[in-house]
């Protein structure tokens, strides 16, 4: 994606900038990049495996996920309703090497994500995994978001409990065996490592710039699918 301190232009080599021409033009972004698969939420089961109440036991949980550019993944789980707190940062790799410029390179272990506090007692871990997979981003897509090139963009899920592991690791098997997706699942299951936030720039993007072309391309329509596809957790 786009730096917000750096003009537009083109870095193939780390998938994390498209021609400026080519951004601003959405017909020809379209045409020239691979499409999302498009999977309606009420396509998705919801997860046949819950948390159970005993593992919940505090007021507030915490969910870290990452699906490409941290931008749209924070706008669309800042509308959930029962989310506390949404954050961008890196996960995967160590504090060390988490900044923006040095994750873009794409061999810190790092995946750009989001860590979602959440009150389990208003939306569940199952709900939020369900949002992830339907309009989040695209589950099939290896290490790549749209215009995203790189493993900084893989879709991964860190649990941070042993609950959280059992409740995703069964909703992708169960999303698999489901045929909604006509590739498999893509997203992986990795070892939680703590997670670094994102620099100030990054924090909040969609909301302080809405016209941003990046924003307006591909992440507007990420929250407008939550709205139309999930209006009982829509806020």
């Amino acid at each position: 994606m786009p730096s917000p301190l750096q003009p537009l232009a083109s870095r193939a080599a780390t998938g994390g900038l498209i021609a400026a021409g080519l951004l601003a033009a959405g017909l020809l972004a379209a045409a020239a990049l691979p499409r999302q698969q498009a999977a309606s939420a009420k396509d998705l089961p919801d997860p046949a495996v819950a948390e159970t109440p005993a593992g919940r036991p505090t007021a507030t949980a915490t969910a870290v996920l990452a699906g490409g550019c941290f931008w749209g993944m924070e706008a669309v789980f800042e509308h959930v309703k029962g989310v506390k707190e949404v954050v961008t940062g890196y996960a995967g790799g160590t504090a060390a090497t988490a900044d923006y410029e040095r994750v873009s390179s794409g061999d810190t272990g790092h995946a750009e994500g989001i860590r979602i506090t959440y009150d389990p007692s208003r939306v569940s871990y199952g709900q939020l995994l369900k949002v992830f997979f339907a309009v989040a981003h695209d589950p099939t897509e290896v290490n790549r978001q749209g215009p995203d090139v790189g493993s900084q963009y893989r879709s991964a899920i860190f649990p941070t409990d042993p609950e959280q592991r059992r409740v995703a690791t069964a909703y992708i098997a169960q999303l698999n065996r489901s045929g909604v997706f006509t590739k498999p699942i893509a997203t992986t299951m990795e070892t939680w490592r703590g997670f670094t936030p994102a620099e100030a720039s990054h924090q909040d993007f969609v909301a302080r710039n809405p016209n941003h072309p990046y924003v307006v391309l591909h992440d507007k329509p990420k929250v407008a699918r939550l709205k139309a596809e999930f209006p009982r957790l829509y806020r």
